[in-house]
């Protein structure tokens, strides 16, 4: 996916979880965050970060806060919307016959739902994505706030593997190099050992690497979802 009307600015404040305060070339100007995560490690005062200007009238704010540079040099996507719309993208390359998103299954709404036919049968998969924007010593960590939803969603894909479905929870990593992403037990244990219980029953654990910039970010995993389920 790519960002259009990207402008670099210097991060100075966070009031609430929606909107922060930059600097623009001696500016001071209120943004949209495209994250309601704590983000603790990444907004920091003086932090680099980028905005893009999406030209909808009638908005609060004329920018959002989609991108952060850690002190250590790593860039970082922080939008929330970006880990479906890339893996959207990925997706069409899965060669699936169906693929729907938001779709409804038991009491929550999963991230996608798929179908690969042929002559014999079709082939259902449910698909929960998350993205991973916590990084220490070169490892991910989700989730970077307790989300009882993201539990939720991880039960539901178990009870989806025992009605026949292939489930998959997939972790796009919204950073480079990192190709690995952990439980953040310290922050959210029953996320972790939801995590655990989904490996042990069948769901599939998707890590998709990608490769960020300050106007894009897309998956660099070629991997076929057909092979990963036969790991």
């Amino acid at each position: 996916m790519v960002y259009q009307n990207v402008t670099r600015a210097v991060f100075i404040d966070r009031p609430n979880r929606f909107i922060a305060n930059v600097n623009i070339k001696g500016t001071t100007e209120t943004v949209h965050v495209k994250n309601t995560g704590r983000c603790r490690e990444l907004l920091v005062p003086g932090a680099e970060v980028y905005l893009t200007e999406p030209g909808t009238i009638g908005r609060k704010t004329r920018y959002d806060l989609i991108a952060v540079r850690k002190g250590n040099g790593m860039l970082i996507n922080i939008d929330s919307q970006a880990p479906n719309k890339v893996v959207s993208e990925w997706l069409e390359t899965q060669k699936f016959n169906k693929i729907v998103s938001e779709y409804s299954y038991g009491n929550s709404r999963i991230d996608f739902y798929m179908e690969k036919s042929n002559r014999v049968r079709t082939k259902k998969y449910l698909m929960e994505v998350k993205g991973c924007t916590l990084e220490r010593d070169g490892i991910g960590y989700f989730p970077d706030a307790p989300t009882q939803r993201g539990t939720k969603h991880l039960h539901e894909l178990i009870k989806a593997v025992n009605e026949g479905y292939n489930a998959f929870a997939a972790f796009v990593i919204q950073m480079n190099n990192i190709k690995e992403v952990r439980p953040n037990t310290d922050t959210d244990p029953d996320f972790a050992a939801a995590l655990e219980e989904a490996k042990h029953m069948g769901v599939h654990i998707l890590f998709l690497p990608c490769h960020a910039e300050p106007d894009s970010l897309r998956i660099l995993s070629d991997e076929n979802i057909e092979e990963e389920e036969k790991v």
